[in-house]
């Protein structure tokens, strides 16, 4: 009852974020046929960038010439940026609108427990994190047919897939844990995506200088750094047990505290 009440709830946002995330990598891919048949121009153009700008955006590490490089730098940056916030919006509000709209009066007369509507929650907040990923996949996967003889190895844009599904939801679990705990709807949004916009700033500072290199711990951004995983064609071990950590250990703690918390009814 309550899964299906939440999906039938943020099908709507789903499908706008989908249309426009999908009308994104479309576009920035479209491009690159253009951008390959100049590359001598690309080239100079990239030189011309500053040190700083090419490695926060590892382009000092990446080949923009092709498709991967590329995608990796106009369109996996962006589908990850944009990912987060939607899963932070989509989280954070979950638990806590219940009451700021009153309407967890209504969810506690029925027979249910506050565990079965904690999981039902995160369960809907998964599944939305899910399409949200499949569609990107599926866009990008036509995208790539703008590249015409410029092929993607798919085991490599399997790990860029899986590390930006992990991202999303690590987000996800931090702002599903934030809503359980706050009670005013406007602040849990505000700093969940405060959170996104900060740690993509930290990811960008800790490329730009080696002495802002520990910023690169705090930054999930980083733990899913197309870069490295292009060069190393795999997910760093450590940066994805603390990711699943992080989302394991918020989604426990979100039940935990949603159990214990006092809500006036």
């Amino acid at each position: 009852m309550i899964l299906r009440r939440e999906i039938k709830r943020n099908l709507k946002g789903l499908i706008i974020w989908s249309i426009v995330i999908c009308g994104i990598v479309l576009l920035m891919l479209s491009i690159y046929p253009q951008m390959a048949e100049q590359q001598k121009g690309l080239d100079a153009m990239l030189e011309a960038y500053p040190d700083g700008l090419k490695k926060a955006f590892g382009m000092d590490k990446l080949d923009f010439g092709t498709l991967i490089g590329f995608y990796a730098v106009e369109v996996y940056m962006m589908t990850t940026l944009l990912g987060g916030i939607y899963a932070s919006m989509l989280a954070s509000n979950i638990l806590v609108k219940e009451q700021s709209e009153k309407t967890i009066e209504f969810l506690l007369s029925k027979p249910v427990t506050r565990t079965r509507i904690a999981a039902e929650k995160w369960l809907a907040v998964l599944l939305n994190v899910m399409v949200f990923n499949a569609v990107v996949v599926a866009a990008s996967l036509i995208g790539f047919q703008f590249g015409r003889d410029s092929g993607v190895d798919a085991g490599t844009f399997a790990l860029l897939a899986v590390g930006g599904f992990l991202l999303h939801l690590t987000f996800a679990g931090v702002s599903f844990l934030l809503s359980a705990i706050v009670r005013r709807s406007r602040t849990v949004v505000s700093v969940s995506l405060g959170l996104v916009f900060v740690t993509y700033f930290f990811s960008i500072m800790a490329g730009v200088s080696e002495k802002l290199d520990f910023l690169k711990f705090v930054s999930p951004f980083k733990y899913v750094d197309a870069a490295g995983i292009i060069k190393n064609n795999a997910l760093d071990p450590v940066y994805l047990c603390i990711m699943l950590g992080i989302i394991v250990l918020s989604v426990l703690s979100a039940h935990w505290y949603f159990n214990r918390k006092d809500i006036s009814v």
